[in-house]
């Protein structure tokens, strides 16, 4: 049997004897939603699993690693020298990463899944663990890294673990995340969140009209703007937002207003332009009322997911081995993740999968659904097609050298 089948059949062997497990990690995190940087319960439940998990050598696990509520565990010999694989990998040994998403929606629980990224990221990695604990003739030695990223949903941790130099030493990195559809790759878009601030004058609705500054004018006249301007954008851009406070009371003209929009493009370099249109719109409706505006960015802008092809075909021949074949032409999908900043680090893949469940992500549907016993089918045959794609990758260090070029082609060509 060739090695790398014979590790891939281990893979799932290992997973399958976690199952439930696993799904005791998923569930305690579905029970107990937390939201963005403050997943204290989920961040001390994934340590543990690790902390207990009976590898030999132990996982290495550090607790609040650069953030309050991430961490790391580490598995086999430490070696330097990765940041996207400088060298594609060499002598030295190959770190491969997976990561765990575990934070929720306000007011929805886990309505995107994020409990069972978390659990796809640790069976991935304890089912490559105990597939390779003694495997003594891979190419290179092999390193696996396990990276818990808080605040997907808000703010970005994945981008403060970057800043932090969490992401240097690793050479690939793999994470999966629950939809509608199974694919290999889905387009994830270019985000940029912006809060905009209207100061006005209060004075008397009924009595004084004729004093005040009506800053809720210039936030109705800024999203009617806005909705006039979607007529003028791409077909694949995207603006929507909300207004956060209105005012305080009717026969009060409002002195305060505040709205927050999510930009979105494919491409990091398109975002800019629909920053400036944006921005001319919600400046228009402060000279068009009188009233100050202050436009900021709150949270670091999500990148579009860099694509590698290398990766993509590998993990389409693993789900098609495993009874998933993946469809060429997925439906289309405009969300956005903070691993899409990720991805111009480090080469890797982010598959979606579907879960068995007919609702959309950031409903009530979905959260139920994502807490369901039935979805671990899912979540654990996708666990076993990532680690099956780290092993071919980790048997054949030309595909390692081939997943390298595709990340330096594809950056190069965005960056254009």
């Amino acid at each position: 049997m060739e090695k790398s089948q014979r590790i891939k059949d281990a893979v799932g062997h290992c997973i399958d004897q976690r199952r439930d497990q696993l799904f005791e990690v998923s569930h305690d995190i579905w029970s107990c939603p937390e939201l963005a940087y403050q997943e204290v319960k989920a961040h001390d439940r994934l340590v543990r699993f690790f902390s207990e998990d009976d590898a030999s050598p132990p996982w290495r696990v550090e607790e609040h690693f650069h953030l309050p509520t991430a961490f790391k565990a580490s598995w086999g010999p430490s070696f330097g020298g990765g940041g996207g694989g400088r060298e594609g990998g060499s002598s030295a040994g190959v770190n491969v990463g997976f990561l765990c998403e575990y934070d929720a929606l306000p007011g929805m629980g886990h309505a995107c899944g994020h409990n069972l990224i978390a659990e796809v990221g640790a069976a991935a990695a304890v089912g490559l663990r105990g597939a390779l604990q003694n495997e003594t003739d891979l190419p290179v030695p092999v390193t696996i890294t396990v990276l818990g990223t808080p605040a997907e949903e808000d703010g970005g941790g994945k981008i403060d673990l970057i800043k932090a130099g969490a992401f240097k030493d690793l050479h690939l990195v793999f994470m999966a995340h629950p939809a509608q559809q199974d694919a290999a790759f889905l387009q994830c878009v270019a985000l940029a969140a912006v809060v905009v601030k209207y100061y006005g004058k209060a004075s008397h609705a009924g009595a004084f009209p004729w004093e005040g500054v009506n800053a809720l004018d210039a936030a109705v006249l800024a999203y009617n703007n806005l909705s006039v301007l979607r007529q003028q954008l791409k077909t694949d851009w995207r603006v929507h937002g909300i207004i956060k406070n209105g005012g305080v009371k009717p026969n009060i003209i409002p002195a305060y207003t505040e709205m927050e929009f999510y930009l979105r493009t494919p491409l990091m370099k398109e975002l800019s332009v629909l920053q400036d249109k944006a921005e001319a719109c919600f400046r228009a409706a402060a000279s068009a009322t009188g009233c100050q505006v202050e436009i900021s960015y709150p949270t670091a802008t999500y990148s579009n997911i860099l694509p590698n092809d290398t990766l993509i075909h590998l993990y389409k021949e693993n789900s098609k081995a495993l009874g998933v074949p993946l469809p060429e032409e997925p439906t289309n999908f405009l969300g956005s993740t903070d691993f899409g900043n990720v991805s111009f680090v480090v080469p890797g893949i982010h598959p979606f999968f579907h879960i068995g469940s007919d609702a959309v992500n950031h409903s009530e549907e979905y959260t139920e659904a994502a807490g369901a016993e039935g979805a671990q089918l899912y979540a654990l045959r996708t666990a076993k097609a990532l680690a099956m794609t780290a092993v071919d990758v980790l048997c054949c260090p030309d595909l390692l050298l081939r997943v390298r070029h595709d990340f330096t082609r594809e950056k190069l060509k965005q960056e254009a």
